[in-house]
């Protein structure tokens, strides 16, 4: 019986009961897969690990939920699989053993950038990441593009009844993660790809993933202090988990990390027998003057991990003779690659053009009023990355005879590849044209709890300083996701604003007074959450932090606002009532607040 008339069939016979979450209709409704999907998040709340009952072990369920899609090791073998393990964190590098370089998403960049490089080879390509930040059909990629809603739906129903059908006390229903990660691998042997690219979720050696019995090279890009609820408190326990993905004799290559990671690496690709190279820095001189598709220097370690990858992949499954029979160092496939691979939230930049929802994630030269600089950095080192970017792309918007175009000496990049179907782009860093507007730096800012914001916001206050770079206002908000429920592009954004707990929101508020003022200020109304619709006056935005004082959740240099969607309408409001003002937001401290904000502007 074909996958739509077992949908009808079960659309018409079955009844949704209350009482039991996991049984569905196998709609085509998207939001009816939302549904389910929301069903399999079993943790109470961000970095509270999810309990999982049945008697297998993590990665044995795994696996016994791919041979019950009919998946066994030879299917993922032919994937021929890029399996790549990294965190937020530090680089060193040789040539400067003083100087650390920051990353963020490092393990995300470097797929991103395997994925163009060898989808501009000619070869089909699958890419599995995560987070998503608006719809999570963002984490499954097919030749460069989120996977349609209709093919998403098809292996999501099929992957649902299967599982569900054989679900027992022993064997639930997966958590989320480890559904998306046996629904990927399904998507990806179903659609033929040529090559599967597979990033790493959490840890390594006991991530959903490492299910990855025979991939063709492994990758460990930059290693740092994150996850350490679930990774330890240490370097050296945190490189275990991702020399976890190392396979006996499989080649594998990482970046110069600090002593304590890389003597983890080297001593377990000893013990399997892996050759593990350390891939240097790619430098200027090889990209024959491209720029980068990424943003901030960290990238160049991150393409450099990449090309090693891509390079050891295709002589692996015999395919770089055949593509370039003549030596090539750097092919121009790989350069554009290189110059056209795309993380949304990650360094990226939207002009805010609320007359025109459908354009506002495409790069524009308009001299926009509003401008959103977004990146999900929550880390200490990624903090001071993002502080660095931002303040680089600052200063070269004050520079009108400065040109961010990428090219090189045997190509121009004219347009970037449409990257992403749900209608947005990693945008490229175009400078705003010249004019006479006074431009404001505005932080935007939230993150988990589990988070210590005494240590993120000191970082980015202190590295933008550093460079030169001053935030006139903070603003501090709770997000709009939910930790319980997953959500589509196309779900509805509601505008109310709720009666939330602030709490968090003042705390953070405190910290960055503190910073600024270097002194502590006491919120006589901080549990205050009634009376949500009170927004700072205008004037708050336009004049200096001196003449401010506090008025309900106003302090000198920040702000308290109840809702993301009012913030957004407060800026917007603010640049339509004052002409000569630019705003240059930086929203960062959590995915999440990214994505949510990119909801929010592309209404």
């Amino acid at each position: 019986m074909s996958l739509s008339k077992r949908c009808w069939k079960k659309m018409r016979s079955s009844v949704v009961r209350n009482e039991n979450p996991l049984v569905f209709p196998c709609s085509s409704s998207y939001e009816t897969a939302m549904q389910a999907l929301s069903s399999l998040i079993s943790g109470p709340k961000r970095g509270i690990k999810p309990t999982v009952g049945g008697k297998y072990e993590k990665l044995d369920r795994v696996l016994m939920y791919l041979k019950i899609l009919g998946l066994q090791d030879e299917h993922l073998s032919a994937l021929n699989i890029i399996h790549v393990a990294g965190l937020k964190g530090r680089y060193w590098l040789p040539t400067a053993p003083l100087k650390f370089f920051f990353s963020w998403s490092s393990h995300g960049s470097t797929c991103a950038f395997c994925e163009a490089i060898l989808r501009e080879c000619g070869l089909r390509t699958g890419l599995f990441t995560s987070p998503h930040l608006i719809d999570v059909r963002e984490r499954f990629h097919i030749n460069g593009l989120d996977i349609s809603e209709n093919k998403f739906l098809e292996h999501f129903w099929d992957c649902w009844n299967q599982l569900k059908e054989n679900i027992s006390e022993d064997l639930p229903m997966p958590p989320l993660f480890q559904f998306l990660t046996v629904l990927a691998f399904k998507i990806f042997v179903s659609e033929k790809v040529d090559v599967a690219i597979v990033e790493v979720g959490l840890g390594g050696t006991r991530d959903s993933t490492n299910v990855i019995k025979e991939p063709v090279v492994c990758g460990v890009s930059s290693l740092g202090m994150d996850h350490m609820e679930v990774l330890g408190d240490t370097l050296r326990d945190i490189a275990s988990h991702k020399a976890g993905i190392f396979k006996p004799r499989t080649p594998a290559f990482t970046v110069p990390q600090l002593p304590e990671a890389m003597d983890v690496l080297q001593t377990r690709a000893h013990e399997l027998m892996v050759p593990l190279e350390i891939t240097p820095p790619l430098g200027n001189k090889k990209l024959d003057g491209l720029k980068l598709s990424l943003a901030g220097d960290h990238q160049f370690i991150n393409a450099g991990l990449a090309v090693s990858l891509c390079k050891c992949w295709l002589q692996s499954t015999g395919n770089w003779d055949k593509l370039f029979p003549k030596e090539a160092d750097l092919p121009d496939a790989f350069l554009r690659g290189l110059a056209t691979a795309c993380l949304p939230g990650r360094a990226q930049i939207v002009h805010d053009t609320p007359h025109s929802p459908h354009n506002v994630f495409q790069a524009t030269k308009s001299s926009g009023d509003l401008v959103f600089y977004l990146d999900g950095a929550h880390s200490p080192e990624s903090m001071d990355a993002c502080a660095r970017w931002f303040s680089d792309v600052v200063k070269e918007n004050k520079n009108p005879s400065s040109s961010l175009l990428l090219s090189s000496s045997s190509f121009k990049v004219q347009k970037r590849r449409q990257a992403w179907e749900n209608g947005f782009n990693q945008c490229e860093n175009v400078k705003i044209l010249g004019s006479q507007k006074i431009a404001k730096q505005i932080l935007l800012f939230n993150c988990m709890e589990i988070r210590d914001p005494q240590v993120l916001l000191p970082r980015l206050v202190g590295t933008c300083a550093s460079s030169g770079t001053h935030f006139s206002k903070a603003l501090f908000v709770p997000g709009m996701s939910t930790y319980s429920k997953v959500t589509s592009g196309a779900s509805v954004v509601s505008l109310d604003i709720p009666n939330k707990d602030l709490s968090w929101q003042f705390n953070l508020q405190r910290i960055w007074e503190k910073i600024i003022l270097r002194k502590d200020l006491t919120l006589e109304k901080a549990s205050r959450t009634d009376n949500p619709e009170v927004l700072p006056p205008h004037e708050f935005l336009y004049e200096d932090s001196s003449s401010s004082t506090y008025t309900d959740r106003c302090f000198t240099c920040s702000a308290v606002i109840p809702s993301l969607p009012l913030t957004v309408k407060w800026l917007r409001d603010c640049v339509k009532e004052n002409p000569s003002l630019r705003v240059q937001v930086l929203v960062t401290g959590s995915l999440h607040l990214v994505g949510d904000v990119l909801k929010l502007l592309r209404r």
